[in-house]
């Protein structure tokens, strides 16, 4: 029920305002229209019309004017807001729109005022004078209230003041006056006032019985789409009007804005469009907010200003501090705003909230930059005071007038730096840190303070990060601030290639252990950092090889020999060297490692070793101990090591587990962004959702990947393996090639050629039989047959069969994947093994041999049901079918197919309690135990005991795909 203008602003002086357009307003319209009609019948009429700035008001009381006008009432009219201040101008503006004969009938108008200088040429005295210096006499409103009454003895009259708080307060006495003596006279009075202003006069006169106080509300959605046609001549989509509404509060003046603004822009009219918009493309509408500010208090100007500088939520009493306000009156501002549609706030609950960033966004920008960065200034004093976090308080700090931070803010934005670290935000890091070293002043400040700079910096600046490290260096005179200094300088030099650089430093090291820290423990933790920096760029990564030893000899008795022996065992296991050898080392290491004294990085190098040794069992508890530790990890940290623990699930057939894993580890990733380190979790997202059938998410969430040829980093291997991969699946199988033969070249650059740490050669096989070569392909799995028993890798060995025997005649086929199950037996790769089982079953039919046939493909049709292995489960039943079988629904299989006793059981087993304990605590025989175990293993697809507390862990992961 409110009006609009088509933008809607007070017309110029002298000219004419064309009709609003009316917008959900046709019950104020008939209300208006009944009383001037009664006016015009000779009755009296007294209405404020009472509202916030742009709700409408103006617009609402000249459509008012133009009815009273087609009705002949004569009209008398003034905006007091146009320059009114001087006492009785709005009273002389009103009276002066009486007729040109009036005024010959009734000299007493421009008598009455001349006698008190309020003519249009007063003295100058008069003009300076206080609003409030001239009194007006109860004879003066009397004689004028006389000219008034005798106006409307011969016509009706519309008396209508827009902005009447702000007229002189004699006018407003002229007009309470009269408001009180309307009884008789055909005069309908109509006052315009804000909401909130405290007017005696006003106030009085809202009082009278004879008075009536419309409120008009603001815009519904229908009015706003209503009101984008009439603006615009389009339709706006279904969503924009909500938007819309969300955004300005249905303030009319607002949304009148915000539609023109957008149409203007050519934006198209849909709440997409109205989240996403930018500053820049809505200059209009914040010049349209800044002025709806600017009619307000001063109060009410400084708490939006406050509200805008701390952010959305911010404490009540925190604003009012910075506004300089006191809680009341932060209080009332805060209804005043949100009545004028720039807020959404709840006194009860003490929220508040901007209605869109735009209107934020105009609010600051109103303020001068030196203004803005005292607000800052003073935002982080009271926050810091108030004990907020630390990342608040430096994001204030950093836009703060000062130059060189104080202790305690230096302290501060060392902290947040230091929490940014930790989240994976390097580059907000060096920001906050680099704001406490002036220019030129690095050399006098804290060594501490540059190491920190120098670390954060390597990442994204190495030679910034190498010239602040040397410079701390040089000055640091602890041995535990050198050794900080020295491995992170090692590791800036590495990653800017300069890795000579970062030898002599090691050797230097080597040569006089007396210049780190525990001397030679040190060293060796120096090297192994060397070690695992180097892997983020091949050729700094090809030449450390070439400079320093793979030994693997050492006892792992202290920390920095257990981080040197995860370092070089996992390069020595990916290049199948010392294969034996890397897995001993890596059980020592989690063995004798805990999370208080050993770095994750190097915990989860040693998991990686057992990986890659075809051991994903023991791989997958250290990662789980890793990632369920009460220490907090950094979030790059425990990314990876969810992206690890998927790998480690996808490849023993726990596709749930390994999407739930990959879930997490992307949940705030935008993947068209994706780096090198959410590009393993993306490969294992790839092939888990292939390994399940669903061929139509892989595609798309490919297509959103990064080209994974762009970069040369060893992650983005994964990802070109499982894009050809993909490709094979939709029978591209050219492309397929070309992928998978890239991967394989990138692979041996980066000396990963284990058959074990890559199935790109399995893939790459299956490509060249879907293009006839069947020469291709077995060249490829003899190759990986041969490095896989030499190294003793069962699960690369028995995918190598597989693949041989799909080369070969029928005979040799079945022979060599009955050795291919027989292998992958004890392993717990339940996939792998289902997708041999389907194989050698198919064999067997081709042999003749129908009921063993019927026999393997049952296990493997059952077993990749159980796992969710959609594609191969439709593969078994084909092959189930032809050879005359007719399978039934599969045994129900996973956590829901448990029974009551079955999951009790199965929990306390989890937990670590043995059969006999639970036999005891349950009143049940051990035997029982034994058999309900049997029960759940064959239901969950497991092996044995260790695998309890993954499968009981929630794993409904389906619904969580669409997530990334």
């Amino acid at each position: 029920m409110i009006v609009a203008s088509e933008g809607h602003s007070p017309p110029e002086s002298g000219t004419a305002a064309p009709p609003p357009a009316l917008v959900e307003r046709e019950r104020e319209f008939a209300f208006f229209g009944e009383l001037a009609r009664r006016t015009a019948t000779g009755r009296s009429g007294l209405l404020v019309l009472e509202g916030p700035v742009g709700i409408g008001k103006t617009a609402l009381l000249r459509a008012m004017i133009a009815e009273a006008r087609a009705l002949d009432l004569c009209v008398l009219h003034a905006e007091a807001a146009d320059g009114h201040r001087l006492p009785l101008s709005t009273a002389h503006t009103l009276l002066s729109g009486l007729p040109d004969s009036d005024h010959t009938q009734t000299p007493t108008t421009a008598g009455t005022l001349a006698e008190h200088g309020f003519t249009d040429r007063r003295p100058p005295a008069l003009l300076c004078c206080d609003n409030d210096a001239v009194e007006v006499s109860f004879g003066v409103l009397t004689r004028l209230h006389d000219v008034i009454r005798r106006a409307a003895a011969r016509t009706p009259l519309l008396i209508a003041v827009d902005d009447a708080h702000e007229a002189d307060p004699a006018s407003q006495r002229l007009l309470a006056h009269t408001a009180r003596r309307l009884a008789g006279l055909p005069v309908l009075l109509v006052l315009v006032s804000r909401s909130g202003s405290d007017t005696p006069a006003l106030t009085e006169i809202t009082t009278l019985a004879s008075c009536r106080v419309l409120r008009p509300r603001p815009l519904t959605g229908q009015g706003i789409a209503q009101l984008a046609r009439r603006l615009t001549g389009t339709e706006p989509d279904a969503t924009f009007p909500g938007a819309c509404l969300t955004a300005t509060h249905g303030n009319p003046l607002l949304a009148t804005r915000l539609i023109q603004t957008l149409h203007t822009e050519d934006l198209p009219l849909t709440g997409g469009e109205l989240s996403a918009v930018s500053e820049q493309d809505m200059q209009a509408f914040g010049a349209r907010v800044v002025r709806l500010l600017h009619h307000q208090a001063p109060a009410t100007v400084d708490a939006a200003r406050a509200m805008a500088v701390l952010g959305d939520g911010t404490a009540h009493e925190l604003c009012a501090r910075l506004a300089l306000v006191d809680a009341t009156s932060f209080d009332r501002s805060l209804s005043v705003l949100g009545a004028l549609g720039l807020v959404n706030g709840d006194l009860a609950e003490g929220t508040w909230a901007f209605t869109h960033k735009l209107v934020r966004r105009a609010v600051l920008d109103d303020l001068t930059a030196d203004e803005r960065a005292a607000a800052h200034g003073r935002a982080a004093r009271l926050l810091h005071d108030v004990g907020a976090d630390a990342a608040d308080v430096a994001g204030h700090l950093c836009r703060s007038a000062a130059s060189a931070p104080t202790p305690w803010a230096t302290a501060v934005l060392r902290e947040a730096a230091r929490e940014a670290v930790v989240c994976g935000s390097p580059g907000r890091a060096v920001e906050l840190l680099r704001s406490c070293v002036p220019d030129g002043g690095a050399d006098d400040c804290d060594p501490g303070l540059l190491i920190e700079l120098g670390t954060a910096e390597a990442r994204l600046d190495p030679a910034a990060g190498v010239r602040h490290l040397t410079a701390a260096l040089d000055r640091a005179s602890s041995p535990n601030l050198r050794f900080t200094a020295l491995s992170a300088l090692a590791d800036a030099l590495t990653r800017q290639g300069r890795v000579d650089r970062a030898v002599e430093l090691l050797e230097l090291c080597r040569a006089d252990p007396a210049i780190l820290p525990s001397g030679a423990e040190s060293t060796r933790l120096l090297e192994a950092q060397l070690l695992l920096a180097s892997t983020v760029d091949r050729t700094a990564f090809t030449r450390l090889l070439d400079a320093v030893p793979l030994d693997l000899e050492l006892p792992g008795d202290a920390a920095g020999e257990r981080a040197l022996l995860a370092a070089r065992a996992v390069i020595a296991v990916s290049r199948m060297d010392q294969v034996a050898e890397s897995v001993a080392a890596a059980r020592r290491i989690t063995g004798q490692g805990t999370s208080t004294a050993d770095a994750p990085a190097f915990l989860a190098a040693a998991a990686s070793v057992l990986l890659y040794a075809d051991l994903p069992h023991e791989a997958q508890d250290v990662y789980r101990q890793l990632i369920d530790g009460t220490d907090p990890l950094p979030d790059q940290t425990y990314a990876s090591l969810l992206a690890l623990s998927a790998e480690a699930h996808e490849r023993l057939g726990a596709l749930d587990s390994a999407l739930r894993h990959t879930t997490d580890a992307l949940r705030h990733t935008t993947v068209a962004r994706a780096t090198a380190h959410q590009a393993l979790p993306l490969a294992v997202r790839l092939h888990t959702l292939l390994d399940r059938g669903q061929l139509p998410e892989a595609a798309d969430l490919c297509e959103r990947v990064p080209d994974p040829a762009r970069s040369e980093a060893w992650q983005w291997n994964e990802v070109l393996c499982a894009r050809g991969r993909l490709r094979l699946a939709q029978k591209d199988a050219v492309r397929a090639l070309d992928d998978l033969r890239e991967c394989g070249r990138r692979q041996a650059a980066w000396q990963r050629t284990s058959p074990a740490v890559s199935h790109w050669w399995y893939w790459a096989g299956r490509t060249h039989l879907a293009l006839d070569d069947r020469r291709a392909a077995r060249a490829l799995a003899e190759q990986a047959v041969e490095g896989a028993r030499s190294a003793h890798l069962p699960l690369a060995l028995g995918a190598g069969l597989e693949l041989w025997a799909a080369t070969v005649d029928d005979d040799e086929r079945a022979k060599l994947l009955e050795e291919a199950e027989y292998v992958l037996g004890e392993t717990g790769a339940a996939l792998l093994t289902a997708r041999v089982k389907v194989a050698r079953g198919r064999a067997l039919h081709a042999l003749g041999h129908r009921k063993a046939a019927r026999e393997v493909l049952r296990q493997g049709w059952e077993e990749s049901y159980a796992l969710g292995a959609r594609s191969l489960h439709e593969v078994a039943h084909r092959a189930l079918l032809a050879t005359g079988a007719r399978p039934r629904r599969p045994v129900s299989r996973g956590l829901g197919a448990l029974t009551r006793s079955e999951a009790q059981v199965a929990r306390l087993a989890a937990d670590g309690r043995s059969n006999a304990w639970i036999a005891e605590t349950l009143f049940v025989t051990q035997r029982t135990v034994e058999v309900h175990l049997t029960s759940v293993y064959r239901k969950l697809g497991l092996s044995g005991r260790r695998q309890l507390r993954d499968a009981l862990e929630p794993a409904d992961a389906q619904g969580s795909t669409r997530q990334v």
